[in-house]
């Protein structure tokens, strides 16, 4: 397979840096996904958890959604999988893999749109801890969030099929 993601420049400005990393955080969950089937992206990481490559698909849509639409942009949107419910964007037994990504990748497309369009200093709206966040913020944030679960993927991958690597 080969690898679509674009090395972050070595040097640029803020906002050319933290969205490249961020996009290359982005396309890492996606080569984890690469080539499996619905049912292997369905497969658990390890008893009692809920996680899957699906399912992380799925929390990082809300994740995404949260974060620059509702958040940043002050969008009144209601997340796709949360709920009160603990975990349920974990629970993907029946739930088709390519409409999972395809929302993912729809939801990263209207994010990106979000952040282009918003000064890297712009405060967010005051969000449900009370806090008004900068977008730079949410910028690391997003990056510290994906590399969090590209971990987990990495690991999820190799017990499904072998395949390792960043």
């Amino acid at each position: 397979m080969t690898d679509p993601r674009i090395d972050p420049p070595a040097a640029g400005d803020e906002r050319e840096l933290l969205t490249a990393f961020l996009d290359w955080h982005r396309e890492t969950l996606a080569v984890k996904c690469a080539a499996l089937t619905d049912e292997q992206l369905r497969e658990r990481a390890v008893p009692p958890s809920a996680m899957s490559l699906l399912g992380l698909v799925r929390h990082l849509t809300d994740v995404e959604r949260y974060w620059f639409r509702r958040v940043l942009e002050g969008a009144d949107l209601p997340a796709l999988y949360w709920s009160d419910v603990d975990d349920v964007e974990f629970d993907v037994a029946d739930v088709p893999a390519d409409e999972a990504l395809a929302v993912w990748r729809a939801e990263v497309d209207e994010c990106r749109k979000v952040s282009a369009n918003t000064p890297i200093d712009a405060l967010a709206k005051v969000d449900r801890r009370g806090a008004h966040y900068s977008h730079r913020y949410i910028l690391i944030h997003m990056i510290e969030e994906y590399a969090r679960h590209n971990g987990h993927a990495d690991l999820m991958r190799e017990r499904i099929d072998g395949v390792t690597g960043e």
